[in-house]
């Protein structure tokens, strides 16, 4: 009956389309059986016509019955070329939908699990709609359990490594989707390398590291260069309008996240340590140490990724160490942070500051 119906956009329908709808997600649930039924019947066309309706009410019934007959043999078919574009409608109600629970459940439960959907709806996707799959997989991982898969956090480096070159483009106040898309890979690179173990293996991704470092030194050489928005800056004026200092830039916290996911790819990482002196990035990050409103939390990242970069590796602390004595490493910002950096018995410790009671 619902391959018969018109689905036109009338008020009429919705009412008996609805009723027919959550009848067949009853009928699947715990049943095997039905779900292959109604899965044999509904995929992909129908299920697509239902989601394209234009009522909140049948879009998110559709996606109950989507997300009670999927399993992984089913999800797998979905990644299929000539399917994707019913993946891509569940993404794509996600972000223009956001009250649908039924979406973003599926979204988060079912496609999340499947690295080649995930990777096929990527190649297939907008920049706005890469946003939202990254949004959805940065609020997963956040989950005990998140599912998402290393082939995935993988293919995320990969991409960053692509495209992270576009984010330059914000210096000129120029806005692109594929900047934004920049910035949430970055987000999520964030997360994935921050206390997951099955994420660490990111540590040994053949460019991801030295990727960051480079751009950390292209942004910053930027914002030196010319007044930008990664210019530093000391204007918190929108602490007492109580806004969110992201609201003013989306490159707002850009480069505290880089030395923070440079933090992460080298903690009791060696050869990573090694190479951020390499490339020069210990100089880099002690220069970022100064509280800044374009960034907020910088200083904070620097400390972290600083204490890192020490951490059990004589030759960073002997640059460190060199620094210092040649007067080139400012440390009164990490003093006015509560920190200071100490030799002992060869080595360089940064420590909390005793005060004074």
């Amino acid at each position: 009956m619902l391959h018969d119906m018109k689905l036109e956009n009338t008020d009429s329908k919705f009412e008996p389309l609805c009723c027919g709808i959550q009848f067949l997600g009853n009928l699947a649930v715990g049943n095997k059986i039905c779900k292959d039924d109604i899965w044999r019947l509904t995929f992909p066309d129908l299920l697509l016509q239902l989601l394209s309706v234009d009522d909140e009410r049948t879009q998110g019934c559709a996606a109950m019955v989507l997300h009670t007959c999927l399993d992984k043999s089913k999800v797998e078919q979905l990644a299929k070329p000539e399917n994707i574009h019913l993946a891509l409608k569940v993404i794509e109600l996600c972000r223009t939908r956001a009250d649908l629970d039924w979406t973003v459940l599926t979204a988060t439960q079912h496609f999340l699990m499947s690295s080649a959907l995930v990777k096929n709806m990527y190649l297939g996707m907008s920049h706005l709609e890469k946003g939202t799959l990254l949004e959805l997989l940065s609020a997963q991982l956040g989950e005990a359990d998140c599912g998402i898969t290393p082939d995935i956090a993988s293919f995320l480096a990969d991409s960053f490594h692509d495209c992270c070159g576009t984010v330059l483009t914000l210096a000129s106040d120029s806005v692109s989707d594929e900047a934004l898309t920049v910035i949430c890979l970055l987000d999520v690179l964030c997360e994935m390398t921050s206390d997951h173990k099955q994420f660490m293996f990111l540590q040994e991704h053949p460019n991801l590291l030295t990727t960051t470092i480079e751009l950390l030194q292209q942004v910053h050489a930027l914002g030196k260069s010319s007044k930008n928005v990664f210019s530093a800056a000391q204007d918190f004026s929108y602490l007492s309008q109580g806004k969110d200092a992201s609201a003013s830039s989306p490159s707002v916290s850009f480069k505290a996240h880089l030395i923070r996911l440079i933090g992460n790819l080298c903690h009791g990482h060696t050869i990573n340590q090694n190479k951020v002196r390499q490339l020069e990035g210990i100089p880099l990050i002690l220069d970022n140490c100064n509280i800044d409103s374009n960034n907020p939390f910088i200083s904070q990242w620097a400390i972290f990724a600083i204490r890192n970069l020490l951490e059990h590796n004589p030759q960073n602390q002997e640059q460190v160490a060199a620094l210092e004595r040649r007067g080139t490493a400012d440390y009164s910002a990490l003093k006015d942070l509560g920190f200071q950096v100490e030799e002992r018995e060869g080595s360089l410790l940064l420590k909390p500051i005793k005060k004074d009671t």
